[in-house]
């Protein structure tokens, strides 16, 4: 009878898997067919991407790529490098910025800090797209409108990535291997640079790749900052070609072409660094 009823309590347990794996199912479906359709459109050239089924190969990849390279003497390479400093410099500035403010938030003891972190959950709450036009007035005063700084500051001082890091600290950087790295007589840079930053690489990997991918994807910022079209990211590069494609149709092709280039470096970017997650899984076996 036990055996029974336990195996009447597995085929009443398993149902209860299937709503949330068809959630996730769709979920991924959701998010991969727009790339589908990017990478089936880039295809295309300027007649077969209004004439044929919206997932249909074409014969015209080669061709809209060769013209996308040459497009205005090669604009939109311009646009990808603009990019990639953005996006690269920033990630790298905002880093090393909530490295040091998360482990000092985490691991110092010092007047109104509590008032600071509260501070800081409250930056977190603001929308950005609440800041762009205060950021773009203080770089006007500052005189750093249209310029690349413009686009960069703002970029880092990232309240999200101070809290992760202040967190990935709190849980992953014990308390006494830094009291014990004091009483051995190492300073307070030494003791961060050499026993906590390695420690916090894997948490510094998802707040580099989220800056990365927040200020890649970031539209408003240098739409509102720039003016010089030669300063452009890809965002609003793209823009400014899909609204001359109104009155030039073949542009339509180049563009889609430029989205999906554009998803490139994302994707190795997550495959290289997903070797430091793999990692800290490993060593967290390990430890337990």
């Amino acid at each position: 009878m036990s055996a029974v009823r336990a195996a009447g309590v597995r085929r009443t347990a398993r149902p209860s898997r299937v709503g949330p794996t068809a959630v996730l199912l769709l979920g991924a479906l959701y998010a991969l067919v727009p790339i589908v359709w990017v990478l089936t459109a880039a295809t295309k050239s300027r007649g077969e991407l209004f004439s044929t089924a919206p997932f249909a190969l074409g014969t015209g990849f080669v061709q809209n790529l060769v013209d996308l390279s040459t497009y205005d003497g090669g604009q939109y390479w311009t646009w990808a490098l603009n990019s990639l400093v953005f996006a690269g410099g920033g990630a790298l500035l905002s880093t090393a910025v909530s490295a040091s403010a998360g482990y000092a938030l985490a691991r110092y003891q010092f007047r109104g800090r509590d008032a600071v972190f509260m501070l800081l959950l409250a930056g977190v709450m603001i929308p950005q797209i609440a800041l762009a036009v205060p950021q773009y007035f203080l770089a006007s005063e500052l005189g750093l409108a249209n310029t690349y700084w413009s686009v960069l500051l703002p970029s880092i001082i990232n309240p999200f990535g101070i809290y992760l890091a202040c967190i990935y600290v709190r849980s992953s950087v014990p308390e006494e291997t830094v009291e014990a790295a004091r009483i051995d007589g190492a300073s307070e840079l030494r003791t961060f640079r050499s026993v906590a930053l390695p420690m916090m690489v894997p948490g510094l990997v998802t707040v580099f790749m989220l800056q990365f991918v927040g200020i890649w994807n970031n539209f408003l910022l240098p739409f509102i900052m720039l003016s010089d079209e030669s300063k452009f990211p890809l965002t609003t590069g793209l823009y400014l070609m899909l609204n001359r494609g109104t009155g030039t149709p073949a542009l339509y092709s180049l563009a889609i072409m430029g989205a999906l280039l554009a998803i490139v470096p994302l994707v190795a970017l997550m495959l290289f660094l997903q070797r430091y997650w793999r990692l800290d899984l490993i060593s967290g076996s390990l430890k337990g």
